[in-house]
């Protein structure tokens, strides 16, 4: 038996075991009764299972050992649950993050191989969130800056905000990570930043940056110009209007999009690749009530209403597909892990396995907590996840 490759994973890089090989030891040679990549596979597949504390990985292991033992080396057996808090605790985040970025690049090649021109391309959502159960009382939570594929539904990489800072400084280094050529970068208020323009425009990428009073100028000039214009962008045709129905309410969306920009828009050519502004404009209506929210955008996309409404709507889909799965579904702010790096390492792998099964079959219709309840009852099932092949 050996480590092999399902065709859910059939990148080399894509083999989670060679992945976590290429994460530096740190630890004392004469220490080390188990391998480093042994006790993260073991790691990965209780989380997998659903069940991400310490403890409950060492319980995994013992009650799977025949299984893991036929594909990990497991010289001193299973890792007790204080060496795994201990490598999660001391293992430098960065390196981990690494690692999950190579088995992404991995996914993304097979992606390629499978017919995608790109392997990524369309919307990647950043936006931040706090792991709130990882904190000592009267301290501010850890934040940590994610990147989500919309069209693959894939989150492609993280950063942690640095103590006393804020999103901003992160988003930079997150973006250095990403491989943005022919992407649209969506960010919230809180990344219109010119040097997160400038960033995306050097790596041959849009952006869609949402626009609020952290730029109070710039919003006031654009939300001025738009309020007034949107007659001119419908007779022009940069209007997009579609409708929907659900959960007991009524939507409209709106948005219109113009590229007369240099001519009054005072600073435009300070925002790298900058060519348009948009409004996009939500009326619902629930229970009688109607409740209209308009907000604004600068971008380097041209004036193509459709495209930037779905752009926008895409983003979303950080919150309600990775955020939301990673609160109800993984716990992440029940979590109370925080000695050393432990906030941050169980962050990072959350985000693999939860990747690991949205991959596996992207159009499920599934919950993530269904495959995570049948991969515990099924190590068929685990394996598949996982991408091992043990007729190999």
């Amino acid at each position: 038996m050996k480590w092999g490759m399902s065709s859910a994973s059939a990148s080399p890089d894509s083999n989670l075991r060679e992945v976590f090989q290429s994460i530096d030891d740190w630890r004392v040679q004469r220490t080390q009764r188990h391998d480093l990549a042994d006790i993260l596979v073991i790691a990965t597949c209780a989380m997998l299972c659903g069940q991400g504390h310490y403890t409950h990985m060492e319980a995994f292991g013992n009650l799977k050992r025949t299984w893991l033992e036929s594909f990990l080396a497991l010289p001193n057996g299973i890792p007790s649950h204080d060496t795994f808090r201990k490598v999660f605790s001391l293992l430098d985040p960065k390196r981990f993050m690494e690692a999950f970025s190579l088995w992404t690049q991995g996914v993304l090649r097979q992606l390629s191989s499978e017919g995608l021109e790109s392997g990524l391309k369309g919307v990647i959502a950043i936006d931040g969130k706090a792991l709130r159960g990882a904190v000592d009382k009267g301290q501010a939570p850890a934040v940590i800056v994610g990147a989500w594929a919309s069209e693959l539904s894939l989150c492609l990489g993280q950063v942690k905000v640095a103590d006393k800072s804020n999103e901003i400084g992160a988003m930079p280094e997150l973006l250095e990570m990403l491989a943005l050529k022919g992407c649209i970068v969506t960010i919230d208020a809180m990344g219109c930043q010119r040097e997160v323009a400038r960033k995306i425009i050097q790596q041959k990428g849009d952006y869609i940056l949402a626009l609020k009073s952290n730029q109070e100028s710039l919003h006031q000039q654009v939300s001025h110009y738009l309020d007034t214009g949107e007659d001119l962008a419908r007779a022009e045709g940069n209007f997009h209007q579609e409708e929907s129905d659900g959960h007991g309410r009524h939507e409209v969306r709106r948005c219109w999009v113009s590229e007369e920009v240099e001519c009054w828009l005072q600073g435009a050519e300070k925002w790298a690749g900058l060519r348009s502004v948009a409004a996009v404009e939500c009326e619902r209506t629930v229970a009688g009530q109607t409740t209209v929210q308009r907000r604004y955008f600068i971008s380097s996309l041209k004036a193509d209403a459709a495209l930037i409404a779905a752009s926008v709507r895409a983003h979303w889909g950080i919150e309600n597909s990775l955020h939301w799965v990673l609160d109800v579904t993984f716990g992440e702010d029940e979590s109370r892990s925080r000695r050393g790096y432990s906030a941050e390492n169980l962050a990072t792998l959350r985000r693999l396995t939860h990747a690991m099964i949205k991959r596996e079959n992207p159009n499920s219709k599934k919950s993530v907590n269904q495959r995570r309840f049948e991969a515990g009852l099924s190590t068929d099932y685990l394996q598949t996840l996982l991408g091992v092949n043990l007729d190999a």
